[in-house]
């Protein structure tokens, strides 16, 4: 199984990269070639399943390895604003086989202007009563239980829109995940009355030129988010509520520097693991998940290892 699926990662790339070389060509036998296939293929990777939450069916994607791990993790992979399900990174499903935990797609529900999102604040949100963090907690209660799964070893990602529910994971509910990776995700100012009350292993990656969840903030809300902090700042508040007491510099590439923080307070009220958090400036990074200037998954992958429980 774990052979046929890095073939069948590679032949994804192999695809990809040769329609990119090809679509700008003359002629009608060559045509440009979509990313859609590649998260069709996704969906046959994965199982639909679906529960309803109060009062409201929500549905998912789900892989689970052929060989699950023996600390029995699952990992829930949160899409941006406006994505999908079936747009979830297919190179997360090669990790998930690599490393044998379970790994779940949810679908987000359409935000009052139409866009499937999570519910964190967003002016266009204004008034919506749906709370995402209490559908993530039953989620993953489920999975945990339909599965039998280590309650332990949940871990959450999320991109973009799904990076900032990462944040207000971490202000109401740290004690659900083992830990928390945000891909340029931001906080917003609406947040900030919501206190960090526990610490929770944190991970941030953001690039330097994001375009859409800006580096230096938005504290004038100018691109209609909301009024959200800088990216170092929001990644402070975290280091402070972890209560890190050790800094460590490093490359990871030539482009991506590592902020580790470390030597923090105990997560799951003193019984869980010692925080820490890691932050990826990606110098000249774009709203993406920077794995053309980084091997993405790779830290990922490091992080879960670290704060697994076993």
């Amino acid at each position: 199984m774990k052979k046929l699926l890095l073939l069948f990662v590679a032949a994804c790339v192999s695809v990809f990269t040769v329609g990119a070389q090809t679509s700008g060509q003359a002629g009608g036998d060559v045509q440009p070639v979509s990313t859609r296939p590649r998260y069709q293929r996704l969906s046959a990777l994965c199982v639909r399943d679906s529960l309803r939450h109060k009062g409201v069916w929500r549905s998912w994607l789900l892989f689970e390895p052929e060989c699950l791990s023996p600390e029995k993790p699952l990992l829930i992979c949160l899409h941006g604003y406006g994505g999908s399900a079936e747009r979830g990174k297919v190179q997360l499903v090669e990790l998930a086989s690599k490393m044998g935990f379970v790994l779940c797609f949810p679908q987000g529900l359409k935000a009052p202007k139409g866009k499937p999102s999570w519910n964190v604040g967003y002016p266009s949100q204004k008034g919506w009563k749906q709370d995402d963090v209490a559908f993530l907690e039953c989620l993953t209660r489920h999975l945990q239980k339909k599965y039998v799964l280590d309650p332990r070893n949940a871990f959450l990602i999320g991109m973009s829109n799904g990076g900032e529910m990462c944040y207000l994971i971490a202000r109401r509910k740290p004690d659900l995940f083992a830990g928390l990776m945000s891909i340029a995700g931001l906080t917003l100012e609406c947040m900030k009355p919501l206190r960090y009350n526990n610490p929770v292993p944190f991970m941030e990656l953001h690039g330097t030129i994001d375009s859409v969840s800006r580096w230096e903030g938005d504290p004038e809300n100018r691109h209609g988010w909301g009024e959200y902090l800088g990216v170092p700042n929001a990644v402070s508040y975290v280091v402070a509520a972890d209560g890190c007491l050790s800094y460590q510099k490093s490359a990871v590439s030539q482009d991506v520097i590592l902020h580790r923080y470390a030597d923090g307070l105990k997560a799951r009220k003193g019984k869980g693991h010692t925080c820490e958090v890691w932050f990826y400036e990606v110098v000249g990074g774009r709203h993406s998940w920077s794995d053309d200037m980084m091997d993405t998954y790779a830290e990922i992958e490091k992080f879960i290892s670290r704060f697994l429980y076993r």
